[in-house]
């Protein structure tokens, strides 16, 4: 296994920003600086920049770590980050300023914009589907349709219920582009970035970020890819800096640039998020909300597989606290950030995003399997656990090794995995995902129909048991 290079521990020399010079603002800044290398080092991150925000103004930035683990190019104010889905809160803000200009009403169907039903085919509860129903994820789309088709589904009525999707955004930006006349890059150059002098953000790639684009890394800490995709999209494909996009989160704590009306409607509960599980989370008009007994927050988080990044404001005291990763550890980190901030890691926040924790054992067994071979390291690891290994991190490993195209060891793992938590659906899920990639469509059949048996709504599994079976 090739070594792990990580010089985490490097803080580059950014100068801080520090506007303001209350003490709390003093205390949580030195908090923030001195954590910050020793949680990447713990939980393998290479590359981090984060900022703060106090009562609606930007008054701590820095950068840490390496944008590429393997060439060590520093992160420094130049380098891009992606926002992932950090992009849907930008997206929102702009179709709100369509709001105020009167071009845009929130609770009139799209399809009477656009003058067509999209791509939904004859299902007439597009009709029913409205920008404010796409922005509090309420619109029935799912997260992204299956690779390959063409037409989206409605998988519930508009309105019935939360159900996050990036179709719904990028359904409406198809709509502001038609109601303005211009390109979503455009739109969004012209409503948010020019505006707010926000001179490091594209929502598309450009040759020039080549050399300043933070790569991704898995989370064992070695380089994966770097994310150089084209097109413009309006759930996801923002990259920006620290800097540039807490500039962005002051304007929405503070309304800068939007009426009264549409600052108050952004930030209040257009829908609770899952009031079973998460009793404090509901969604606003594109950004996330949660009500505790002291405080509102808005927040959002973005995935993007090997980079991930996160902020949580206070919307009553303006507060704010912004990073960005280029890991697939980023979250792991998150109750610790947020605790230094908030001074507690008890938000429902936290549990929804499922933040994980990096297990060190899992790097071990990583290790041992590239070493001796997945057989012996499997049977090692069986003698000599002193506890198991997280559920969600053996399926990191799983899908590390499945999508390397090492199959065998990909369904070993899984297979282990079934053993350790059997009650799981989702570790039944992943060892029929990789049968099926394997080209075993008896065992692929039987797994996802164990998983079912589990949760009979994993809609994944429903799908890909139709065309395992040919219907």
């Amino acid at each position: 296994m090739k070594n792990i290079v990580l010089a985490i521990t490097l803080c580059i020399a950014c100068p801080v920003l520090l506007l303001a010079q209350s003490g709390s603002n003093e205390s949580i800044a030195s908090k923030l600086e001195t954590s910050i290398p020793m949680l990447m080092q713990r939980d393998y991150i290479p590359g981090l920049t984060a900022a703060y925000i106090q009562n609606g103004k930007l008054v701590w930035q820095k950068n840490y770590g390496v944008a590429n683990a393997t060439t060590k190019t520093p992160v420094t104010d130049s380098t891009l980050f992606e926002a992932a889905s950090l992009t849907k809160v930008v997206t929102a803000y702009a179709a709100l300023k369509l709001v105020d200009s009167h071009q845009l009403d929130l609770d009139k169907p799209l399809n009477a914009y656009l003058g067509n039903n999209y791509q939904v085919g004859n299902d007439q509860r597009i009709d029913m589907i409205t920008a404010r129903r796409v922005l509090s994820h309420s619109a029935g789309f799912p997260n992204w349709r299956n690779e390959g088709d063409s037409l989206l589904p409605i998988n519930f009525t508009p309105g019935e219920r939360f159900s996050y999707s990036g179709e719904g955004f990028v359904y409406l930006a198809k709509v502001m582009e038609k109601l303005t006349g211009k390109s979503y890059e455009t739109l969004i150059e012209q409503t948010v970035f020019k505006p707010l002098e926000m001179t490091r953000s594209s929502i598309t790639w450009k040759p020039s970020f080549q050399n300043i684009a933070a790569y991704r890394h898995t989370w064992t800490g070695e380089v994966s890819w770097l994310a150089n995709y084209p097109n413009a999209n309006a759930a996801a494909s923002l990259r920006t800096t620290a800097k540039d996009y807490a500039t962005f989160l002051a304007a929405v704590l503070n309304g800068t640039g939007l009426t009264k009306a549409s600052h108050e409607a952004m930030l209040t509960a257009q829908i609770k998020v899952d009031p079973a599980n998460y009793t404090q989370l509901y969604w606003g008009l594109g950004i996330g909300l949660e009500r505790t007994e002291n405080a509102r927050y808005c927040w959002h988080w973005g995935d993007q597989g090997d980079s991930k990044a996160l902020f949580v404001c206070n919307i009553n005291t303006k507060d704010g606290i912004l990073y960005f990763t280029n890991s697939a550890n980023g979250l792991s980190i998150a109750p610790d950030i947020v605790s230094i901030v908030y001074g507690d890691k008890n938000h429902d926040i936290l549990k929804y995003i499922a933040c994980g924790k990096f297990d060190t054992a899992a790097l071990v067994l990583v290790k041992s399997i590239k070493q001796d071979g997945v057989d012996a390291a499997l049977k090692n690891y069986q003698q000599t656990r002193k506890a198991i290994i997280d559920e969600n991190a053996m399926t990191s490993i799983g899908y590390s090794f499945l999508n390397a195209n090492d199959t065998g060891d990909a369904i070993a793992v899984f297979t282990q995995n079934t053993k350790d938590f059997p009650n799981s659906w989702n570790v039944w899920d992943s060892l029929a995902e990789a049968y099926m990639k394997q080209g075993n469509k008896k065992l692929a059949i039987e797994y996802y129909e164990k998983s079912l048996v589990l949760n009979p709504k994993n809609q994944g599994a429903i799908e890909q048991l139709k065309k395992l079976k040919g219907q």
